[in-house]
């Protein structure tokens, strides 16, 4: 039987966490731990210079006061008695798309996990309070979820999926497409030498491209994206060979 760790970044109590776990309750035993609260945007940090809280709410569930990040690495380095067969993070309320991944909690969610030699899946929604279908998601989840179990994934790749708010009931394989972000820098208030300053700015929007994610999950198809963390160009290795020299 598979053992399946369930994380995400919209905290324990998020509605996408608990569709997800249901969505592959048949699939195995399943362990959900997640952040307590919130942790949206807090890309793949990590607590390091401090403890962290662990609470077990039942036998197969925690939460804590850390982050996404450490939920996974906590798990599986001691908290949980074997490694997972299979690693899910979401469903996350709201769409992880482009650059997007790389502030992502839910997403590091499965870095973590592949950084751990674990097969491990994202999961994302578009419009989520407005057209999340719940029996969609839980059926490309389980079927997503068995590809995975089967066939796993190379070593160093995990699977970005983002669902789209108007299914067509198709998937589409693609790459990650280009966010353009519109943020603005104003100060609230300030106080002697004090200064408060928000991040505010129009919504982003994207690039079109042929087999970008935006462009599919627009067209109603389910998005999955094979990511690789491996972060080295070997080609501009190439081209600054040139610059060693001794000093």
């Amino acid at each position: 039987m598979a053992l399946i760790l369930i994380s995400n970044d919209d905290g324990i109590d998020a509605l996408g966490l608990n569709i997800l776990r249901e969505a592959v309750s048949d699939l195995g035993h399943t362990i959900v731990f997640a952040p307590e609260g919130e942790r949206s945007g807090s890309s793949h940090s990590l607590t390091i210079h401090k403890s962290i809280t662990v609470k077990k709410i039942d036998e197969d569930t925690y939460s804590t006061d850390g982050t996404p990040t450490d939920c996974i690495l906590y798990s599986v380095r001691g908290i949980l008695k074997g490694k997972p067969d299979l690693i899910l993070g979401g469903i996350n309320h709201g769409p992880n798309l482009g650059s997007d991944v790389s502030y992502s909690g839910t997403v590091a969610v499965a870095m973590e996990g592949t950084l751990l030699g674990i097969p491990s899946v994202a999961f994302s929604q578009l419009d989520f309070y407005n057209s999340f279908n719940t029996d969609f998601a839980k059926s490309v989840v389980n079927w997503l979820a068995r590809q995975v179990l089967k066939d796993k994934l190379p070593e160093g790749v995990f699977l970005n999926v983002n669902l789209p708010p108007s299914p067509n009931g198709k998937i589409k394989i693609t790459s990650l497409g280009n966010r353009i972000y519109r943020d603005e820098i104003s100060k609230v208030r300030e106080k002697d030498d004090k200064f408060i300053y928000s991040l505010e700015g129009e919504k982003p929007t994207w690039v079109s491209s042929p087999n970008s994610d935006f462009d599919a999950v627009h067209e109603g198809f389910v998005s999955i994206t094979p990511i690789h963390m491996e972060y080295t160009d070997f080609d501009m290795i190439e081209k600054l060979l040139h610059w060693e020299k001794d000093y």
